[in-house]
């Protein structure tokens, strides 16, 4: 059984959602939540809540693999900067506790869990409740960051069955 930690960064919410995936490649869901940053008092203390939230959930869930999503271009180049720096604080507390961090672009994602690389976000949310077998709206950023384990996890059982590394077969685009 393979626990798969999938992360939608954020700089007001950041999305957790955990998956195990068995041998055949059959997923299922463990957790799921928005780890919410909004309360702190500044954008740096906002940064010290992910990275202590993202290090209990790491402690707590135990993944053994990790997948991220990109940072894809904002129009506002200060939203960009903060996200980025989200995603930079979520892979730091992923790679302090040794686990390699595998990264997917939204299109991909899109593609992956919608079977459409333009896929808007209630679909995302949708298609996640559809195949983990979830009852009620899922939040959007907990949806999304189940959709990059799920991404994972399809990715992963591929390059298995292919017999290749997944970051060399994801890669090579």
């Amino acid at each position: 059984m393979t626990r798969i930690l999938g992360i939608d960064p954020g700089s007001q919410r950041t999305g957790i959602g955990i998956i195990d995936v068995d041998a055949a490649g059959k997923v299922s869901h463990v957790h799921h939540a928005p780890l919410v940053l909004l309360g702190a008092e500044d954008f740096p203390r906002r940064l010290r809540v992910l990275l202590d939230g993202l290090s209990d959930v790491i402690e707590t869930w135990k993944p053994t693999e990790v997948a991220i999503e990109k940072v894809f271009m904002a129009r506002n180049p200060d939203s960009a900067l903060k996200l980025g720096q989200a995603r930079g604080a979520a892979i730091c507390a992923v790679v302090m506790r040794d686990l390699a961090v595998h990264e997917y672009a939204a299109k991909e994602v899109k593609l992956a869990v919608v079977g459409k690389g333009s896929a808007e976000k209630q679909q995302i949310q949708h298609m996640v409740g559809i195949m983990l077998g979830l009852h009620g709206k899922l939040q959007a950023d907990a949806a999304d960051a189940l959709a990059v384990a799920i991404t994972h996890a399809h990715v992963r059982a591929t390059a298995q069955r292919l017999g290749v590394n997944a970051r060399l077969a994801w890669s090579r685009k």
